[in-house]
This record gives structure tokens, C-alpha cells and sequence, in this order.
């Protein structure tokens, strides 16, 4: 399952002249088998595992190295962030496993735990995505809030390296559709909520359309909307519309619980999207 980053993987490298670097890190007291699959319990095994997929035509052509982190861990995702620093990497790449049931709400998921603790960005892919990423348009959410606007350096960049067009998306939510904190202000007060909901597409207008000149003033094609659904709905419902092949998104990394009484979209949108999530993380 692990191994369907391999096809992004490998056309994102040869299209931005990317190295890439493969890591396995072998895991304290594992179960002995994944998602159905084999668990690798030996370096032995990893090494030679990671280095027969070094050698394979999907990664032909790129320069690829390789890491086996020995020493059984508890915390894997705690590891790869370890390691990204002192490897030296700039952006990590993950197979998302779908829901994962009370655990995974409870503890997060390994990549969404990965971003929390680090610096680094974290593309998400789903395995039963596509495999031929064309990388031409990029949906990027918004919520203008100047932190979060990080995910559009990230989207910048990629966006010029390889010829694609952005669009900026905001979504504010109608009556009765709000998450997180701002249900108890809805279900209190409602009409105050409405109005204020109301007010704020006029000035998420002007927001976009002044981030749009700004970015379009790099040579970027750059088009954006507003949607009065909620984030999760939203979201999707672009991506199909501009046929997006890569989402990206800022978040804190909340993990488990947190990000479920915060009514944070991460979760849900790499859940239940197939498009490949860029998460840019965003430290307070």
C-alpha cells in the first residue's frame, strides 16, 4: 500500500529535478502483518527491500538514495520527522491507509502526526488515486487568515516549476452548516451568526482578488471563487469542477481529538479525497 506514492513520487522528481530518498523505519514489538501485508522487522530485510526499489524503472533516471532506521521505535511518526531534518528533506511523501477507526480519531494518523511535530510538508496520496499526475491545476483553500497563507508559497512554486494553474477557494459556510467553535455561536445566535456569515463574502471577494494579482504578477494563471458550503463540501465540489490534480492546504497538525472538537477540515479531506493533499504546515 505504501508503495502507490511511487508513480507521484517519481513524476514529481523528474518534472522539478527532485532527488528523492526512500526511509523505512522498523518498528518496536510490530504486528506481524499491515493492512494484510508483510512487516519488515529486520534491517537486513529493509535494506534490501529499499534498495531493490532504488534499482526499479519507476525511479529510473532519478537520483535516489536510501535509509533504514534500525533501531526498533514506538513513535514511527516521531522518527520520519527526525529524520527529515537530518536528512535534509524538504517535503515528505505518504500513502494515506483511508479511516482507521477510534485510533486514529483518538491519535491521529501517522502523516497527520508527522506534520504536527515538524516543519516540513507532507503530501498525502490515496492509493486508489490515479497514476498519471499531469500536474496542471492546483486548488488551494483559503480562509483569510494571513497565517495560513504559507500553502500559497508552496502552490507558487510548484505552480511555476510546472506550468500549472492555481485557483484560491473560500468557502464560508451557510446558517445551519457551521463545525468546530463556531456551532455554539450558530446555535445561540442564529440570526447574528447569518449576518455575519452574510458580511463576510464581500470582503472574501476582495481578499481573493488581491491575492490573485499578487500571484498572477509572477506569471502564474490564477483563477478563484467563493462557496457558501463548508469546507469538507466545498472542497471536493472545486476540485471536480477545475479538474484539480493536487490540493493544497494549510493546517496546525491537530491531531485526534483535537482536530474533531476544532472542526478541522484536514482530516476529513484526506480521507475522503483521491486527489493527492499537500498539507503545509503552520506553526502559531
Amino acid at each position: 500500500m505504501a508503495e502507490s506514492v511511487f508513480p507521484i513520487t517519481a513524476q514529481l522528481a523528474r518534472r522539478i529535478s527532485a532527488s528523492v530518498t526512500l526511509i523505512h523505519v522498523v518498528e518496536k514489538d510490530p504486528p506481524e502483518k499491515i493492512h494484510g501485508q508483510r512487516h519488515l522487522t529486520k534491517s537486513e530485510q529493509a535494506n534490501n527491500y529499499l534498495r531493490a526499489i532504488a534499482s526499479s524503472d519507476v525511479f529510473k533516471g532519478i537520483s535516489i538514495s536510501f535509509h533504514v532506521h534500525g533501531a526498533g521505535v514506538r513513535d514511527v511518526s516521531q522518527s520520519i520527522s527526525d529524520h527529515t531534518e537530518e536528512l535534509h528533506q524538504d517535503l515528505v511523501i505518504m500513502c494515506t491507509h483511508g479511516s482507521s477507526g477510534l485510533r486514529g480519531m483518538l491519535y491521529g494518523s501517522i502523516a497527520q502526526q508527522v506534520i504536527s511535530f515538524g516543519n516540513v510538508p507532507v503530501l498525502l496520496v490515496n492509493p486508489s488515486s490515479i497514476t498519471d499526475y499531469k500536474f496542471e491545476n492546483f486548488l488551494v483553500p483559503l480562509d483569510g487568515n494571513p497565517d495560513h497563507e504559507g500553502s500559497l508559497t508552496y502552490a507558487s512554486m510548484l505552480a511555476k516549476l510546472c506550468g500549472a494553474r492555481i485557483h484560491l477557494l473560500i468557502a464560508i459556510p451557510q446558517f445551519g452548516t457551521m463545525s468546530g467553535e463556531l456551532t455554539s455561536t450558530n446555535r445561540f445566535l442564529p440570526g447574528t451568526t447569518a449576518k455575519m456569515m452574510d458580511m463576510i463574502v464581500p470582503d472574501a471577494e476582495k481578499y481573493l482578488v488581491q491575492l490573485q494579482a499578487k500571484i498572477e504578477s509572477g506569471g502564474i494563471e490564477v483563477t478563484s471563487s467563493t462557496s457558501r458550503n463548508k469546507p469538507d463540501t466545498a472542497i471536493p465540489k472545486a476540485a471536480k469542477s477545475i479538474k484539480a490534480d493536487l490540493i493544497i492546504l494549510a493546517t496546525h497538525g491537530k491531531k485526534g481529538a483535537e482536530a474533531f472538537w476544532n472542526g478541522s477540515v484536514t482530516p476529513r479531506i484526506s480521507k475522503s479525497s483521491k486527489i493527492p493533499l499537500l498539507l503545509v504546515p503552520v506553526k502559531e
